[in-house]
């Protein structure tokens, strides 16, 4: 879902491991629970949709501006996370996450209106803004380099299992709620406990922050160099020698190059050719539709007949999947290598979408799809995410991190990223609107693009596997 480039490891340090790896893997999974709060917050609207809907009598675009409208946040927040953090500190920049996500779960528990429960939907979109940014930085940034690897995998494993709890939850109290989205528990209706519900990790992500160390990079650009030294000895280990370790991170940073906009421009079409690239594989990652299947597969099952219920229990069982091809890519990625594995899922979404958009062509009968394309929906459905999450969930935030140039590579992944979110809010705010006009045309639409993605990737993605960073030009 999201990452951001990682420094790399400097040659004093590559044998040094840690003393107290335990600690080191607390220390991550910390951080990581802002990557928790992303795919929790991200998705958790999904139960909600239809309640919001009959609660405020609006139409599908009014609608799908409300769900929406967190990634207007989710892309400022991204943006400024950066340097907010170099500014206040990565431990400081996770605790007004925290708080934002706290203030945006309360407040779209017990929205006023309309208008303001979309003013906390983007309050909640600039926390997992600044959590994408933040988590994966801060990660590499106190990761021993011989573990570096597996423990970035802890933010991208957290995102995924925080859309699978969100979906665990919202059917839960889909069942104290009598099956009804707005059957009333302790007062308030039972979508409102949904969105509420998030106060609870949003605020163990605050507690925890206090107890786990600032980054060493950034306790060094503020001259705190035996606070760093403590941190180092901490996550590497005692036989690390600390003084040269200080002077190695220094030195890295005094020589990095900050890229800036500028560097990105080409002679022609605007962009250099690599940056465009990265644009088309962020853009196809989203306009292939999966971020329907984590917003909208509550309201799209109930759309052809299914009940409340059944409908809560198919996108829980759908973020289940999407584990479980998370874990299949982080298995892969390093061993098939990037290209075939985006070609892999290219071709499996293809024809999960097709199989979707046939299925959901058949009329419906007593407001029910017929049996066979009933059964063949599901099954087309919990395919396409699986086929997504082995390889464009994972492998395109792979390429994004080592195709670029080192003297572009920041300012590039920013660029890349914003285009990603865009196309996130494209297909997010059009899905109900085009729903509403043809369902089974929709995913028509969403099949083509998987389709075009394989010539993309044939002709313009080169394999990034085995290279060092060094090597890209």
């Amino acid at each position: 879902m999201t990452s951001t480039a990682q420094p790399p490891p400097v040659s004093g340090a590559r044998e040094a491991h840690p003393d107290h790896l335990g600690h080191v893997i607390f220390i991550t999974a910390a951080a990581a629970m802002g990557g928790f709060l992303f795919g929790y917050d991200s998705s958790v609207i999904n139960g909600a949709v239809e309640a919001i809907r009959d609660r405020y009598d609006i139409g599908s675009g009014t609608l799908a501006q409300v769900i929406a409208i967190a990634l207007i946040g989710c892309a400022v927040g991204a943006a400024t996370a950066g340097r907010i953090a170099d500014r206040i500190g990565r431990i400081r920049c996770m605790q007004i996450a925290a708080v934002l996500f706290t203030v945006s779960a309360v407040g779209s528990c017990v929205p006023f209106a309309l208008w303001d429960l979309a003013f906390w939907r983007v309050i909640g979109g600039f926390a997992i803004g600044m959590a994408s940014v933040i988590g994966p930085a801060y990660i590499a940034e106190v990761s021993p380099p011989a573990y570096r690897g597996r423990l970035a995998s802890f933010q991208q494993a957290a995102i995924v299992i925080g859309i699978a709890v969100s979906q665990l939850v919202n059917y839960g109290i889909l069942q104290f709620a009598d099956g009804e989205q707005r059957g009333e528990i302790g007062g308030l209706e039972a979508w409102q406990w949904m969105l509420g519900v998030m106060v609870v990790p949003a605020v163990l992500y605050g507690l925890l922050s206090f107890v786990i160390p600032e980054s060493p990079r950034f306790l060094i650009s503020v001259g705190r160099t035996d606070r760093a030294k403590e941190v180092l000895r901490e996550v590497e280990g005692h036989s690390v020698d600390l003084d040269a370790r200080v002077a190695e991170i220094d030195l890295a940073m005094r020589s990095e190059h900050k890229s800036t906009f500028k560097d990105l421009l080409g002679s022609r079409f605007g962009f250099l050719p690599i940056v465009w690239v990265g644009i088309g594989l962020s853009v196809f990652q989203q306009l292939v539709g999966i971020n329907v299947a984590f917003y909208y597969s509550s309201t799209l099952w109930q759309s052809v007949g299914i009940d409340p219920t059944d409908s809560f229990l198919y996108s829980f069982t759908t973020s289940i999947i999407n584990i479980v091809g998370t874990v299949i890519a982080m298995v892969f990625v390093d061993r098939v290598g990037r290209r075939p594995l985006a070609l892999i899922g290219s071709a499996g979404m293809a024809i999960a979408l097709a199989f979707e958009a046939w299925a959901f062509s058949a009329d419906l009968v007593d407001g029910k799809l017929p049996t066979t394309q009933g059964v063949v929906a599901l099954v087309a459905a919990h395919v396409f995410v699986l086929f997504f999450a082995l390889s464009w969930g994972v492998v395109v935030w792979v390429f994004l991190g080592e195709m670029f140039p080192n003297r572009i590579r920041a300012a590039a992944l920013g660029v890349a990223a914003s285009a990603q979110w865009i196309a996130n809010w494209a297909i997010t705010a059009s899905f109900p609107s085009l729903s509403d006009w043809n369902l089974s045309g929709t995913y028509v639409i969403y099949t083509a693009f998987a389709v075009l993605s394989i010539p993309f990737v044939l002709r313009y993605v080169k394999e990034t596997k085995g290279k060092a960073l060094e090597e890209m030009g």
